[in-house]
């Protein structure tokens, strides 16, 4: 089925096109008639962000509202996940260009602003809009009295209400992502269009959104800044203000909102009830100003056009505007799980019914495990029914089979997996023994030291917290079978004469046994991430669940190498490592793995290497 348009002359020839529509049979009709009709598909490159926006006719003086609609088409281009404030009468035009796959719309009166959205605030805004005091800031003659934001009863409304709607997207969430975006509908009135859609800029925004991020241009000011009175910017922000703070885009993680939406709401009911106003940029200018560590900074030129950002992005030349001296408490890196790749290593030995067994708790506590990461069994068995078995249960589980050819040990496979992840793409992996598995959501008891055996979103709640870390690597369980992590294992298996070193007082081991009085281990300290506590320190290595990121992967197991590595060798030197500064461990203040061997080898097929 097909109809051929000849373009050569000026029209086309439509006594050639009617006789083959005449010619189509009724499938092939309706077929066109779906392809003519349906909604284009963009191609949404960037998943893990929601872009918010809104368009309103406010009857703008010396702005024609078809200028705005022109760039609201183009904004609708961009290939991205939106949610979309606008009127009934503007719905149209986001179905002519975008699908409910990749977009929503919330219908949004200016009613619904006045009424709902800004009822907190809409009497003062207009009793300071009307006040001669204010219009006269700038003078007889000045600037403010024909601005919108004096002569247009809804301007302020709707631009101080930006944050509002972003943060309302934000506990909607309807696409699921980790980060808002607040772009104006207008953008591409100072900013080229294809910049967004073509050349796709935003899909490179993210590492800059780890909190809350800004834009920021120089402004010198000696009586007000936008309207707002200068002394009394000054003494909201603690000091004199020499940037104002964009508002055609700002946003960052979902984290984060909830706060900032806190903030801006706080101060601008405390600015508007002390007779203070400018616009929405006025607020954010205080916040970046107040607390630095959390409202990041991109530096504008004095023009304050967004442009240099965007090509700036495009270039891989942004460098955002010192936090102060609180970064400490900032992520250093945040988790995209539609970029970031992970591996999961099981190593198993003989029996597929141990296999079978441990993935099924691994079910039971999240589908994530089995759907999430490129899934790697490594097989040990000497037995060649087993091997066969093995190989069957990974395909039926999705994992990529891999025959060590015999049996190399626990850290014989250990080894392997190591090599095998630094010859990947993947940024972080897990290892595992096939018979650790994981505790249920309907365990809400506690591990012998007191501690959950089970938390929300574990998979995806360890990879946040290795990239805000950077932790080398991150233990899944603080309880192990013999062994806990207050407890120094590593003083047991260093030379000598670093025990002396290190524990002077302390530097003889028992003659038999473990010593009750062994050392404790030495902690940093202790942070939560969504419900989830960890804590960090001279953690001990060992062979149980863990993830551990590519720069640690290299640190701790190939930087140096054994040609028979002991679990007591490798224990032994990532210790003295993460003392000297070299690997930064961490473990979980939970206990979610569960050590459960249902079948058992001959004590002589344990290998170690």
């Amino acid at each position: 089925m097909g109809i051929i348009i000849k373009t050569e002359d000026t029209a086309f020839n439509l006594e050639n096109i009617k006789f083959q529509l005449n010619n189509l049979n009724a499938d092939e009709k309706n077929k066109l008639l779906e392809y003519l009709t349906a909604t284009p598909q963009l191609d949404i490159t960037n998943n893990d962000i929601t872009l918010v926006t809104g368009l309103w006719d406010i009857g703008r003086v010396g702005r024609d509202f078809n200028h705005y609609i022109e760039h609201f088409k183009n904004f609708l281009d961009i290939p991205m996940k939106m949610f979309i404030y606008v009127p009934k009468e503007l719905e149209y035009l986001v179905w002519e260009k975008r699908s409910k796959e990749n977009t929503h719309v919330r219908i949004f009166e200016l009613s619904d602003i006045k009424d709902n959205l800004y009822a907190p605030f809409w009497d003062k805004t207009q009793e300071i809009r009307t006040n001669s005091e204010w219009l006269n800031q700038t003078g007889e003659h000045g600037w403010l009295p024909n601005s919108p934001q004096a002569s247009n009863e809804w301007y302020n409304p709707i631009v101080q209400s930006k944050m509002f709607m972003l943060h309302d997207a934000k506990v909607m969430n309807v696409f699921n992502t980790d980060y808002f975006l607040w772009l104006d509908a207008g953008i591409s009135n100072t900013v080229y269009e294809k910049y967004f859609s073509d050349n796709k800029c935003l899909d490179k925004i993210t590492p800059y959104l780890d909190t809350f991020l800004f834009l920021s241009y120089p402004y010198e000011a000696n009586d007000e800044i936008h309207g707002f009175d200068f002394k009394a910017i000054n003494k909201y922000a603690r000091e004199t203000v020499k940037y104002v703070c964009r508002g055609g885009l700002f946003g960052g993680h979902k984290d984060s909102l909830s706060q900032a939406n806190g903030t801006y709401y706080s101060l601008l009911q405390d600015t508007l009830n002390s007779g203070y106003m400018g616009t929405e940029e006025s607020i954010f200018s205080i916040m970046a100003y107040l607390e630095p560590h959390i409202y990041r900074r991109y530096a504008l030129d004095e023009n304050g056009l967004i442009v240099k950002f965007v090509e700036a992005l495009l270039n891989d030349e942004i460098k955002l505007e010192n936090n102060g001296t609180r970064a400490h408490v900032l992520p250093k890196g945040t988790y995209a799980p539609h970029k970031t790749k992970t591996s999961l290593y099981m190593l198993t030995f003989n029996f597929p019914e141990q296999i079978e067994h441990t993935l099924k708790t691994w079910e039971e506590n999240s589908m994530d495990w089995l759907t999430k990461p490129r899934l790697i069994l490594l097989d040990n068995s000497t037995d060649e029914a087993a091997k066969e078995d093995n190989k069957l249960v990974a395909h039926q589980h999705g994992f990529e089979y891999i025959s060590l050819e015999g049996n190399t040990g626990i850290n014989g496979g250990r080894l392997f997996a190591a090599k095998h992840f630094d010859e990947s793409d993947s940024d972080y992996y897990f290892f595992f023994e096939d018979d650790m598995g994981l505790n249920p959501a309907s365990d809400t008891g506690s591990c012998r030291n007191g501690f959950k055996n089970h938390i929300s979103n574990l998979y995806r709640n360890v990879h946040e917290i290795m990239a805000r870390e950077e932790f080398d690597f991150l233990k899944l369980s603080f309880t192990e079978v013999y062994m806990d992590n207050n407890i120094q294992v590593s003083w047991y298996n260093v030379p000598q004469a670093f025990r002396s070193f290190l524990w002077p007082d302390y530097d003889q081991l028992p003659v038999s046994g473990l010593d009750p009085y062994a050392p404790r281990t030495k902690f940093d300290k202790i942070e939560v991430h969504n419900e989830a506590s960890y804590i960090s320190g001279e953690i001990y290595y060992c062979n149980w669940p863990m993830i551990v990121s590519r720069a640690g992967n290299k640190k701790m197991f190939l930087d140096v190498e054994w040609a028979h590595p002991y679990e007591q060798t490798w224990m032994s030197y990532m210790f003295q490592e993460t003392v000297k500064g070299n690997i930064k461990p961490a473990v979980l203040l939970a206990s979610p793995v569960r050590h459960n061997r249902i079948v058992y080898y001959k004590p002589e097929e344990r290998r170690e290497n």
